[in-house]
């Protein structure tokens, strides 16, 4: 599978969530929440729980309230009990976008999805209608600025540990992997000091659209901005070439 570079759009979005900080450390504090519930505190026994800390790291969270968050979630029997959510359905021209969304309160969830949606001139479908378009993966992205190893070294790294393809950018390398396998590879760079802009379990599009319609490109902007505004939602997936 060829890998298609998000690493542009890592940089931007992180760049535009500076000033919203509160609101990614508040999602992954409730991904720590429910994986721990799920599956206990040990990230060493619980998937779940190892690849939401890799995805706190990849987003500068501080060591120190990812442990507070695994502590609270392991003593905390009256917090709020969250429900994970996923959303189905077509931006203009045809783009598809899943949302995964992880609230206490799914009624205000679905209506902030439906206005979202409806706002941009896009529509929601019902469960599967766009997700057979995606591939579940694991995902990491590093930045080759902050990468000291060499480029073959890396990939024999990343394939050793069970990784399915390995890409170079301009860049930034792409590695893939089975969801199953992304933990491994992910704690064997780990492990190497490899410094990892993005590490997730993620849904990558078989197929991108591209849009040349300035009007719906800027309806599409308009649903992604307002879906990843709310704070009920965990991750936004498209298959929108975002490429110039």
């Amino acid at each position: 599978m060829s890998g298609h570079s998000k690493f542009a759009n890592i940089k931007h979005k992180k760049e535009k969530n500076d000033a919203a900080k509160g609101k990614i450390f508040t999602i992954i504090g409730r991904e720590i929440a429910v994986a721990v519930k799920e599956g206990g505190p040990d990230p060493s026994h619980n998937f779940k729980l190892a690849a939401v800390i890799a995805k706190a790291k990849a987003n500068n969270v501080p060591n120190d309230t990812i442990e507070r968050g695994i502590k609270k979630a392991s003593g905390d029997n009256g917090g709020a009990n969250y429900e994970q959510l996923t959303y189905e359905g077509y931006g203009p021209g045809g783009v598809a976008i899943i949302v995964r969304a992880l609230t206490d309160n799914k009624n205000r969830t679905a209506a902030d999805v439906r206005s979202a949606f409806s706002k941009g001139n896009g529509n929601l479908g019902t469960s599967g209608s766009v997700s057979f378009m995606f591939d579940e993966k694991g995902q990491i992205i590093i930045d080759k600025e902050e990468c000291e190893m060499e480029s073959d070294d890396l990939m024999m790294a990343a394939l050793d540990a069970g990784a399915e393809d390995f890409s170079e950018e301009e860049d930034s390398y792409e590695i893939i992997t089975d969801p199953s396998s992304f933990d491994e590879v992910r704690k064997t760079l780990e492990e190497q000091g490899v410094a990892m802009a993005e590490a997730s379990v993620t849904m990558i599009p078989q197929n991108y659209v591209k849009l040349s319609d300035p009007s719906d490109i800027a309806s599409l902007e308009k649903i992604l901005d307002l879906l990843e505004g709310s704070d009920d939602v965990q991750d936004v997936y498209h298959n929108w070439d975002e490429e110039d």
